[in-house]
């Protein structure tokens, strides 16, 4: 068994060769003292030998070189390994000609038939052909020693004893064949000694078993009449045809589990980590000495990945590869997908082993599939990029860089949770007076100016801590953490006064705004309680009466005065009226609207909203007593008395024959509840509903929290069936790093952007990038708030699906709006269905 290696990196390859050197230096001068002394040997043929010591010396030279000439080879580790018929050589020659001479045999017949391949195409070093020689002299030579320890095979009559002795010899051959080989593979190209010799061993059993019957057959027939060898030549024709196939078959089954294996680890999400897969699948699926993977970056730069037959990858930036022609013993790839070109792939084999047209398809294979990798890792490298710019700009102020109305509301109640109960906090809320009468009067960008240099003043006046940013228009809020706690009670009020004054004394330094100097004034409400006694909804709602106490008192800084706050006692009376509402069944009405599809008028689901028929106040709103049943204890039991009137009446829908869904919104808060997957579940099955005909919407705050028990709570929700929407998405599109935790079935495009298409290119960009975003994840997209027909025209143009809104229809009563989705159904029909419409109108 011979192999021939291929190339290895530069970085080792000067002393990789002068370690092969060395091999093949002590394997020559080995092979060749063995020669030298088995010629010296006594040499013990018959004295009527017919064929005389000459001829059969010529005779094992043959026989060596043509069992040479029919190698079959195969690739492995980076090089080519040659299978021959050595073995059977070596037990014929055994018998009919002295030992002693069976080394100098090998060395010239294997050499001889190595020239003769080199001259003829293999063109191989000088070398590597004294490697390859020395390398199986050696083995003889040791094969020689063990059968002669074991017997005289030389002329011998055939005996279980004397082929056992001439097998052994056949094992140890093999044995040391392969290590020699083995080595000077591992030598050349840094390589496992122990994985290539596995591959040699395994792709040469077979033929060695064959080699060894072959070899005793020989002797038999030499033995029982010489005249029987004349019939071998066919079944040995045969014999190596089979060693080809079953070769063949087992290096095309290993090669196709390798590029199985190659092609499943190009599933990265980024760049580095495809490229990185790609140079080392290529280097070990088709054993190449090098390759390249050049990488087209979307701003116009490549980088290019190179790794070599050492295992190592580097990579770095190059220019504009060029047009790189193929040769003899290397592929070059372009890796597009469509009309986009993504990379290049180049795969460079060892001359001595040039690539053949199955590793030609092959690389070709592979190369497309290394190009849509490429391109997934680009589309998901700019999607990452675009949720982190969005998920940014969705707590961030577009105008000031100041953190936005949600995120201060998220990050103030995570800052109020970390503190102890009674540690005081302060909430500072700004207006900027006569801002109108800026924009009114110089206009919007210079109303734009002020608004920025009021941050820019806020900013160097917040101390580290602080939590500050603009809730819309020209108000701005400042959250106080680090309030003194030393002293009375009056202390924390006293200093929050005291950084309220300043604020509004710095702030009010003359300044120039449109070329106009001015005095910027504000109004600062100022509120302070104990973190744990209230969020930031509350503090909000009370330092906004706070301020505009200030603006009434004709001040700067005034604090709140819950004497003057009839919310409270009002909102508290709410809360027992309510309690009232849930125990009975006439005052919290269900209302339904629907949302249909753009392109068939079918409806795609119903929103069940909530009205209260109050008994003294008459007909409230959700946005009337909503926000106070939020951060009441009755949450829960009025998110399971909607949910409940909602389900009734989906079953009702379903006893009717009708399959749509109906969606409830939920409370961020009705998220914390572990409990409610469970109440959920059970309402379901109470009124036989399908989950999958309930959507749950969710609002940004819901998406923007982190929660791990919010996160549970929606993860059983979905894995029991119940559908998952998000509403009001494009808000700053703060939900898109939810939907990488949490995966959702609708998108509801927020009102304000659906009214402001026609004449906000940000708005018509942003709903177009929703419904985009949807397509590529596979959800619905909803846009709510359509009021025109120019509206719906538009949505359409974007590529929406569907939309609600009063141009379709308002909300209705529960016992209107079974007959309403019955007829759009049934004017829908031939859209859905236009085979069969055509077929019952004919």
């Amino acid at each position: 068994m011979t192999s021939a290696p291929a190339g290895k990196s530069r970085v080792e390859a000067r002393d990789s060769s002068s370690r092969l050197l060395a091999l093949t230096v002590a394997v020559a001068l080995t092979a060749l003292v063995a020669a030298a002394v088995g010629l010296t040997l006594p040499v013990a043929l018959p004295a009527d030998d017919p064929f005389g010591g000459p001829a059969r010396f010529g005779f094992a030279v043959a026989l060596f070189a043509l069992a040479q000439l029919a190698r079959l080879r195969f690739r492995a580790a980076a090089g080519t390994v040659s299978i021959t018929w050595g073995e059977a050589a070596l037990i014929v020659c055994l018998h009919q000609v002295p030992s002693g001479w069976l080394p100098a045999a090998t060395l010239l017949g294997v050499g001889l038939a190595w020239t003769a391949m080199s001259l003829l195409g293999d063109r191989r070093p000088v070398l590597e052909i004294v490697r390859i020689a020395s390398s199986l002299a050696a083995a003889t030579a040791l094969a020689v020693s063990v059968t002669t320890a074991l017997g005289q095979p030389l002329l011998a009559t055939p005996t279980p004893a004397l082929a056992l002795a001439v097998v052994a010899g056949a094992v140890v051959y093999l044995l040391a064949s392969a290590w020699l080989g083995g080595v000077s593979l591992t030598l050349r190209n840094g390589t496992s000694l122990g994985a290539v010799l596995l591959a040699a061993l395994r792709g040469k059993l077979l033929m060695f078993v064959g080699n060894v019957v072959v070899g005793l057959v020989v002797v038999a027939l030499v033995e029982l009449d010489a005249r029987w060898l004349l019939l071998l030549p066919p079944p040995l024709w045969l014999l190596q045809q089979t060693y080809r196939h079953r070769l063949r078959a087992d290096q095309e089954r290993r090669s196709w589990r390798a590029f199985a294996e190659a092609t499943a680890a190009l599933n990265q999400l980024d760049e580095r980590g495809v490229a990185s897969a790609a140079v080392a699948g290529a280097l070990s699926l088709f054993e190449a000495e090098l390759v390249d993977v050049d990488v087209a970056r979307g701003d116009g730069r490549w980088r290019r990945y190179r790794g070599d037959a050492g295992g190592q990858i580097v990579e770095r930036e190059v220019g504009v590869p060029g047009p790189d022609e193929a040769d003899d013993c290397g592929l070059v790839r372009t890796l597009t997908v469509g009309d986009t070109q993504v990379g290049h792939l180049r795969v460079r084999f060892p001359r001595s082993a040039p690539p053949s047209d199955r590793e030609r398809d092959a690389v070709a294979a592979y190369g497309d599939a290394l190009a849509a990798a490429l391109h997934d890792a680009a589309t998901h490298r700019e999607l990452r990029l675009v949720t982190a710019r969005s998920s940014y700009e969705a707590v961030h102020d577009a105008l000031t860089g100041l953190v936005n109305r949600a995120a201060m509301l998220s990050k103030g109640d995570q800052a109020l949770r970390q503190l102890a109960h009674d540690h005081p906090v302060a909430l500072l809320l700004l207006d900027i007076n006569q801002f109108k009468e800026v924009n009114d009067t110089l206009g919007h960008a210079a109303g734009d100016q002020l608004l920025r240099l009021t941050a820019n003043r806020l900013g160097a006046l917040a101390r580290s801590g602080d939590l500050l940013g603009r809730l819309g228009g020209d108000e701005f809020a400042v959250l106080l953490t680090s309030v003194p706690v030393i002293g009375d009670r009056a202390a924390p009020m006293a200093y929050a006064l005291r950084q309220a004054r300043e604020i509004a004394e710095r702030l009010a330094a003359p300044t120039e705004v449109a070329g106009v100097r001015m005095s910027v004034e504000v109004a600062v409400g100022v509120v302070v309680a104990d973190a744990g006694t209230a969020d930031m909804t509350e503090l909000l709602r009370r330092a906004d009466i706070a301020m505009y106490q200030a603006k009434e008192g004709g001040g700067n800084v005034a604090a709140y005065d819950s004497t003057r706050d009839a919310a409270s006692t009002d909102q508290l009376a709410l809360l027992a009226e309510l309690r009232e509402a849930l125990a009975t069944d006439d005052q919290l009405v269900l209302v339904l609207q629907p949302a249909v599809d753009l392109a068939t008028g079918a409806p795609t689901g119903v929103e069940a909203l909530i009205r209260w028929r109050h008994p003294r106040r008459g007909w409230l709103s959700p946005h009337d007593f909503i926000r106070p049943v939020e951060n009441s204890e009755q949450l829960g039991t009025f998110t399971r008395y909607v949910v409940d009137k909602a389900l009734g009446v989906a079953a009702q829908w379903a006893r009717e024959g009708l399959d749509v869904p109906i969606s409830v919104n939920l409370s961020a808060r009705s998220l914390l509840d572990p409990r409610l997957p469970a109440e959920i579940a059970d309402a379901l099955r109470r009124h036989q509903v399908p989950a999958h005909r309930l959507v749950l919407e969710i609002t940004e705050t819901v998406v923007m929290s982190e929660l791990e028990v919010i996160d549970e709570v929606l993860a059983t929700l979905r894995a029991m069936g119940v559908q998952l929407a998000v509403d009001d998405f494009g808000t700053g599109f703060s939900s898109l790093t939810f939907l990488t935790r949490i995966a959702v079935d609708e998108l509801k495009v927020d009102r304000s952007f659906v009214i402001r298409m026609a004449d906000s290119p940000e708005a018509a960009a942003i709903v177009r990038t929703t419904v985009g975003l949807a397509q590529e994840l596979g959800l619905r997209v909803v846009a709510e708030g359509v009021e025109t027909a120019e509206q719906r025209s538009a949505l359409a143009e974007l590529g929406c699906t569907a939309a609600q809104g009063y141009h379709f229809f308002k909300p209705m009563p529960a016992d209107k709006i079974g007959a309403v989705l019955g007829t759009l159904l049934d004017e829908a029909r031939p859209h859905l269905f236009p085979l069969r419409a055509a077929d019952d109108a004919s």
